[in-house]
């Protein structure tokens, strides 16, 4: 039994796990305050290391506690969080090997990078489990998609996907499917910000003033994913729904068609897709 399985708690989280994010940049920062506000980790039990100051300084922020060395993350954490760029995973996973026991479950956040990747620059039968979250975990309403390594013990699955919970929706999923998940949630976000803003901006053109436009426009947004995870109903027939005989939204929805809306959507997510291979190809 592997020290994590040791102390149960609600949700398979132990009571007492101790959390190392090696990295701690947005995205560690999100998780980590995630993890925080849900109570199944209390900041005290959490460190983070990285080479950059400001950035250490910001995670400090939530009462974490912070070094620069490495080997400390993986020595004092039962769950070690990969959160660095993809291009100096295999350097920090080869600086912290000799520190790596069995007590450790690795799970790696890094775009494109595979878990047979960062097993083999691992001790023989790490545990590695491999996860592709968003931004929006930092406010409890994340998307994540985990996926299993070879040596992943009964236990260790359900630990991160109730963490990953916690923060939001957490999926598991083949990880040749991750990259495809980038491309949809991992990026996601930020197609959403952008129609945020451009809808805002929409209202302001039209005479509305910009503190109720950006209000509107977020809590509309909001309120339609709610409606598509909610309902059961696709958002094809939400959208019918919404689109009365000859009203404005159908005269709007025209507008969107012309402009290539959806088109430039799913061109979006196939764009992040490939450059996530492409980075996972020059690791």
């Amino acid at each position: 039994m592997s020290g994590i399985d040791e102390v149960k708690s609600a949700g398979n989280v132990p009571t007492d796990i101790m959390v190392g994010f090696i990295g701690a940049g947005r995205m560690a920062q999100a998780l980590a305050s995630g993890f925080i506000a849900s109570g199944l980790v209390r900041a005290g039990n959490i460190r983070a290391s990285d080479p950059d100051p400001k950035s250490l300084n910001c995670i400090k922020e939530l009462g974490v506690n912070v070094t620069q060395d490495n080997k400390e993350i993986v020595t004092r954490s039962s769950l070690v969080v990969i959160a660095v760029k993809p291009q100096v995973v295999e350097p920090v996973l080869q600086e912290v090997f000799s520190a790596v026991s069995s007590n450790n479950l690795f799970m790696s956040i890094a775009s494109g990078i595979s878990i047979s990747t960062i097993e083999q620059n691992l001790p023989k039968g790490t545990r590695v489990l491999r996860v592709m979250p968003n931004t929006p975990s930092l406010v409890r309403a994340g998307a994540a998609v985990v996926s299993r390594g070879s040596a992943v013990e009964e236990g260790d699955t359900s630990l991160v996907t109730s963490l990953m919970n916690s923060v939001g929706l957490c999926e598991e999923s083949q990880e040749m499917l991750l990259d495809v998940v980038t491309g949809v949630s991992g990026s996601g976000p930020a197609y959403a910000f952008a129609a945020i803003e451009a809808l805002s901006d929409g209202g302001v053109k039209m005479g509305l003033p910009r503190d109720l436009a950006m209000k509107l426009a977020a809590q509309t947004m909001l309120g339609a994913a709610k409606m598509v995870l909610e309902s059961g109903k696709h958002p094809g027939q939400l959208k019918d729904e919404v689109c009365s005989p000859g009203g404005t939204t159908i005269a709007a929805m025209h507008k969107l068609e012309k402009a290539g809306f959806r088109g430039a959507l799913i061109d979006a997510v196939e764009a992040a897709t490939l450059r996530a291979r492409e980075l996972g190809q020059k690791k």
